[in-house]
């Protein structure tokens, strides 16, 4: 359905502006649920940050350059003789630009069976239960609805003194649509994007180097999980340049010359690098929004919401994803959709944010669930843990895939499991087993005494626990 369409059906139950993992998602929910649904998106395509230019191209290259890695460094190990490896940058590309088409494509597809009105533009408040939508030809149109869903995401941090042009200074996107090998690239911000762009690149050949602000990499990963992670990545070729800020960008014939501070104040130095990618955080995208002038309340720059419902302070309007407070992930704002949506639907809807996985999708990749020691040691909690290494585990030995720990953290006298921190092949699968686990408020001997098949990575998880 087009617009028109649209006005002519009369009002919507729920206008959602923003057309990304957690927009979508709440559209389809909430005309499966007999709501009558509208999308407004102005990017052309479905799927936001995430499916367009963030998880699912990242994922592509990271696949891409591991085969790569692997076929150039360790096939030889099994007895598979291969000479003459070459990387296919613009190859590459095409492959991930399949994937990043098939699954927008996709997602439009989602909205015809489920009846979910589909309008391209941007769109922002216009007064009481009218969202205003500019088309890119320039035109505008008003939408009407009895409930609006903010959902519009957020957009890389800029970092003072440091110009993006995607080229040879470039944010997550420009990283993921280089057209060569750089020599040398600098990576500013030990996070994991920064981590998962550096390492793509590493495999292909460049010298990478990771400059971070504070003494450590991933600040919410377990401290002895990130020390075997940094380890692992120092092996494969990472450098790291710690307590340290680049406060300019020089552009130069040759690439960029940076300029380099001690966090803490002192003398500067000057890094060089063909390219630069600026990974410092996220923050909300709400340019352009009318939250303003419409009275919407932000802290922050986040906007914010009823926990319960998802409600701003402006009646009839709601706000969902990495617009609230909360982790930027796409899986959260996928629950944040569903509950909020569900609420609307006059059901009870419910997100537990104590049981959202963080996962790094490196090589071995990282993975999370709930609280880190030095988080329950701040908050006076007396907890036991229990660690398995993968060195251990008889599958990993097979496939020669022995970087790895598994971590349980549960607590001193109930043994009800707190956390779970693991590193290794398949992380981000097998976390999804603890992540249900806490769910159902088990105990780390419910896991322990669950049977796991024999050889498995998942393994691991049992021993641990």
């Amino acid at each position: 359905q087009d617009a028109k369409e649209h006005m002519a059906d009369g009002e919507a139950d729920v206008i959602v502006v923003g057309g990304g993992p957690g927009g979508y998602v709440a559209a389809i929910k909430a005309a499966q649920l007999g709501l009558k649904a509208t999308c407004v998106e102005g990017r052309g395509t479905l799927g936001g940050t995430c499916l367009n230019v963030g998880c699912i191209p990242s994922k592509a290259l990271l696949n891409s350059s591991h085969k790569y890695q692997d076929a150039k460094e360790h096939m030889a190990d099994y007895g598979v003789q291969v000479t003459g490896v070459k990387m296919d940058i613009g190859k590459m590309m095409d492959q991930k630009l399949s994937a990043v088409d098939g699954l927008t494509k996709g997602i439009e597809g989602l909205f015809k069976k489920n009846k979910v009105t589909y309008v391209k533009g941007w769109g922002r408040l216009a007064g009481q239960g009218e969202v205003a939508v500019t088309a890119e030809d320039g035109s505008e149109q008003v939408l009407k609805g009895k409930h609006i869903i903010l959902a519009t995401g957020s957009e890389v941090t800029p970092l003072p003194g440091v110009d993006i042009d995607e080229e040879t200074v470039v944010s997550s996107t420009g990283a993921l649509a280089l057209k060569k090998v750089p020599k040398k690239m600098v990576v500013i911000g030990g996070g994991i994007i920064g981590l998962e762009m550096g390492s793509v690149w590493s495999r292909l050949g460049a010298e990478v180097e990771v400059i971070e602000f504070l003494d450590r990499i991933v600040p919410a990963m377990d401290k002895d999980v990130r020390r075997a992670f940094e380890r692992v990545l120092k092996k494969q070729g990472l450098s790291f340049k710690y307590k340290s800020k680049v406060t300019a960008a020089e552009k130069t014939a040759d690439g960029v010359k940076l300029t380099v501070e001690p966090a803490a104040g002192g003398d500067a130095e000057t890094v060089e690098a063909d390219v630069v990618l600026v990974a410092i955080g996220r923050r909300p995208f709400t340019e352009g929004l009318g939250l303003e002038e419409a009275g919407v309340k932000t802290e922050r720059g986040r906007v914010v919401v009823d926990p319960a419902t998802f409600a701003t302070n402006v009646p009839g309007v709601y706000a969902i994803g990495d617009l609230i407070d909360g982790p930027m992930l796409a899986h959260k704002a996928e629950e944040d959709g569903i509950a909020c949506v569900e609420t609307l639907a006059g059901k009870h809807g419910h997100v537990n944010y104590a049981t959202i996985p963080s996962i790094v999708y490196t090589h071995p990749e990282v993975a999370w669930v709930g609280k880190t020691e030095d988080e329950l040691k701040a908050e006076g909690v007396k907890f036991k843990t229990g660690k398995f290494n993968f060195m251990a585990n008889s599958r990993a030995r097979t496939v020669g895939d022995t970087d790895g720990i598994v971590k349980f953290i549960a607590d001193k006298e109930t043994d009800k499991i707190l956390g779970v921190h693991m590193m290794g092949a398949n992380a981000g699968e097998m976390i999804a087993e603890c992540v249900l686990a806490m769910e159902y408020g088990a105990s780390s001997e419910d896991v322990a005494r669950t049977c796991h098949g024999h050889p498995t990575l998942s393994e691991a998880v049992k021993e641990a626990a």
